[in-house]
């Protein structure tokens, strides 16, 4: 009797079949590379966008240019000689018109000023300039008087030989004033400016001539 043929059992599978889980883990990961990729593109996106509006804001609003400031006109009145010399009885009056030009996005907040007048190298008279604010992009106007002292007209030497030669006075004026510019109520920086003019008193026609300003500014 033939040998009953014995069953061998088959063998496993080369694959086994997998878990819904393992099947949604490769689906899983693409997603969160995908979400990691947009997530740093949105925050490069933000950062570029912080430093171009960073440097725009640094080269306008918070790049603060120098104030001007300017002697507009210049008018002297009570400028009086007798017996070829000048009165010492009533003070010269220098009438100035000045004017604040501010450039910048912002105020510009000054304080009271001094406006010195000299003849000859000599300070000859002195008043405070009124404090204001100058506008953002604005300019500001104002009116400075300036009483000089004769005695110290008379003072200096070359006062004689100026009436008898010239029949004219070369005046130098020296305003400075100085004061802060506020960025967005947080940023300040503080500011001196000031400017020198010259100009040319005639005695006989009581005109002013010149006015040769020169801007200066220290910080």
């Amino acid at each position: 009797m033939a040998e009953t043929e014995q069953v061998k059992p088959l063998a496993p599978a080369a694959f086994q079949i997998r878990s819904d889980e393992e099947e949604t883990m490769p689906v899983q990961m693409k997603t969160r590379r995908r979400s990691c990729i947009n997530c740093c593109g949105c925050i490069t996106a933000m950062l570029l966008i912080v430093a171009v509006t960073i440097l725009v804001l640094a080269l306008t609003v918070f790049h603060v240019k120098d104030p001007v400031i300017k002697m507009n006109r210049v008018f002297v009145q009570r400028l009086e000689l007798a017996n070829g010399t000048l009165r010492t009885d009533v003070n010269v009056t220098l009438l100035a018109e000045v004017s604040v030009k501010n450039p910048n996005a912002a105020s510009f907040k000054f304080k009271k000023g001094t406006t010195t007048i000299y003849y000859g190298g000599a300070v000859v008279g002195e008043a405070n300039t009124p404090p204001g604010t100058a506008k953002a992009r604005r300019t500001l106007h104002m009116n400075v008087t300036v009483d000089l002292i004769p005695a110290k007209l008379l003072a200096v030497p070359r006062f004689i030989s100026d009436i008898r030669s010239t029949g004219a006075l070369n005046l130098t004026s020296s305003t400075i004033i100085s004061g802060k510019v506020r960025i967005l109520r947080t940023f300040k920086k503080y500011i001196v400016v000031g400017v020198n003019c010259t100009v040319t008193y005639n005695l006989a026609s009581r005109e002013i001539h010149g006015g040769n300003c020169k801007p200066h500014l220290s910080i």
